[in-house]
């Protein structure tokens, strides 16, 4: 092949005139017409001084163009590096320089503060958004056609900066393997073809929503609901005409929040997909009574995309995130790499081609997270069964160590999410000037509840040894979450931890 994630993702669609993006006004986008748009922008990007293996950071909201722009990028051999669209102009200093980004395409209601963030940092600068901008404008002048750069699979294709809540962020690097390897293996265990219809409501500046949902779609040559965000009303207007969903917990509670969520609507569907944040014991018991369908989870993150599913066909277990991959390997071990035995908990480490070649421009990192025998350290403390399933107890760095004892948070929680009146729950280490530090633990309420604290510490008191029962207990009415869902614990630590 000669760019063989062009090869395998976009150049057998390149004179398909089936459906690749059905947008909320009714447009439709061929694949034809998609690859034809990737061309035109690949030569606008040329024009713009980008050479191959340079960076091309791109804070766009979320449209067509910004797709396309990340098959451009492929194609000509650029290193596409999708940014947050929350992120603030000196939040953007840092990742447009510590890239050495050679163009930064941003919004054009921002374009005067983004345009300054570029120049300091030596980037060109264009505009793009669902109506136009700058790169539009030019890649509409441009030939549909452009002779695509020759890669290796073990060329970089994209960079995605880690969410940085404890040091600086870390620019995970991702070549033309990584990203082939996953969506090849997602497609054929999740049985995606050229039949399915994906509800796309997720953000494509995250690997959920690009790298797993749209290269699995264009792997399979199926279409997408592309919608710009999380639209409950076009997910139920579209569900009836669509085969399978990929979302963050978040989609699903809100789903079911909807009296117009039930079996009917959903009795076309083959599949939904749950993943970026762990998912409620409860939301999958409601769901599959409402729905007849039981939510698929897997388990992934920046630096390796997807490592673990739920299978397709087979127990999909509730509280876990399924079997590692068929071509990855996975292990739960100790602080010294050496494998536990099943059912301890200890940190998942994963080995295979899905796993990321480092982060950019820090060698010391790398090495502190890869070990010798090329194991990843992901950070997340986990235990597998018999019978391989593996459940994510929390983040190494949610440990808390109270008098010497360990206490996983996520025991704590699955408990306190079982408690009358409690919707969820976060549990976190606050100092203790005896113990070091203390589980406290925050409760959100059910809607229309009120939380009786007496009950749920009697039962917390009759189900746990007393190290592990926390010392107090806070009442909030939401727990803070990052984009994709997941509850920020720094956050609540900030909050609480005084």
């Amino acid at each position: 092949m000669i760019n063989p994630l062009y090869d395998t993702m976009f150049a057998l669609h390149s004179g398909k005139d089936t459906p690749f993006l059905h947008l909320p006004d009714g447009d439709v986008i061929t694949h034809a017409a998609f690859i034809r748009r990737a061309a035109q922008l690949a030569h606008a990007l040329v024009g713009l001084g980008v050479n191959t293996g340079d960076r091309v950071a791109v804070q766009v909201e979320k449209c067509p163009d910004m797709l396309a722009l990340y098959a451009a990028c492929v194609q000509m051999g650029a290193i596409f590096l999708p940014l947050n669209t929350a992120y603030t102009a000196a939040e953007l200093a840092y990742f447009v320089g510590d890239s050495g980004a050679a163009l930064l395409v941003g919004d054009p209601a921002r374009a005067d503060e983004l345009a300054q963030v570029a120049t300091a940092s030596g980037a060109a600068f264009a505009t793009l958004d669902a109506n136009g901008g700058t790169l539009a404008e030019t890649a509409d002048a441009q030939a549909g056609t452009f002779v695509t750069v020759a890669r290796s699979a073990d060329d970089l294709a994209a960079f995605l900066y880690t969410s940085g809540t404890t040091g600086r962020s870390k620019g995970a690097m991702l070549s033309q393997k990584n990203l082939i390897s996953n969506a090849v293996t997602l497609t054929e265990l999740w049985r995606f073809s050229s039949d399915d219809v994906l509800l796309h409501g997720l953000p494509i500046f995250h690997t959920h929503g690009l790298f797993v949902a749209t290269n699995v779609m264009l792997i399979a040559g199926g279409s997408m609901v592309f919608m710009p965000k999380l639209d409950i009303d076009q997910l139920i207007a579209w569900m009836p005409r669509a085969t399978a969903m990929m979302g963050v917990p978040t989609f699903y509670t809100r789903l079911l929040d909807d009296a117009r969520f039930d079996r009917d609507l959903t009795q076309g569907m083959r599949l939904f997909i749950s993943g970026s944040a762990p998912l409620l014991a409860d939301t999958h018991v409601a769901f599959e009574e409402r729905t007849g369908h039981r939510i698929l989870e897997r388990y992934g993150m920046t630096e390796t995309n997807m490592s673990t599913s739920n299978p397709y066909a087979g127990e999909r277990r509730a509280g876990t995130v399924g079997l590692p991959l068929p071509d990855v390997e996975l292990r739960v071990a100790d602080a010294q790499g050496v494998e536990v035995p099943r059912g301890e908990t200890g940190v998942v480490e994963v080995r295979g081609p899905n796993v990321f070649q480092g982060y950019w421009n820090m060698s010391e990192k790398t090495a502190e997270d890869m070990r010798a025998d090329g194991f990843f350290i992901t950070g997340d403390l986990g235990v597998q069964d018999a019978e391989g399933y593996v459940t994510i107890v929390g983040r190494g760095k949610d440990l808390i160590i109270s008098g010497g004892y360990n206490i996983y948070p996520k025991e704590l929680e699955l408990l306190l999410d079982a408690q009358d009146g409690v919707l969820e729950s976060a549990v976190i280490g606050v100092p203790h000037a005896d113990l070091g530090e203390v589980p406290l633990a925050i409760l959100v309420p059910q809607k229309g509840a009120q939380i009786d604290l007496e009950a749920v510490k009697a039962a917390v008191g009759a189900a746990l040894a007393r190290y592990k029962q926390p010392r107090d207990y806070r009442v909030v009415q939401a727990l803070p979450r990052n984009t994709m869902g997941k509850v920020q614990k720094v956050t609540l630590r900030a909050e609480f931890g005084a």
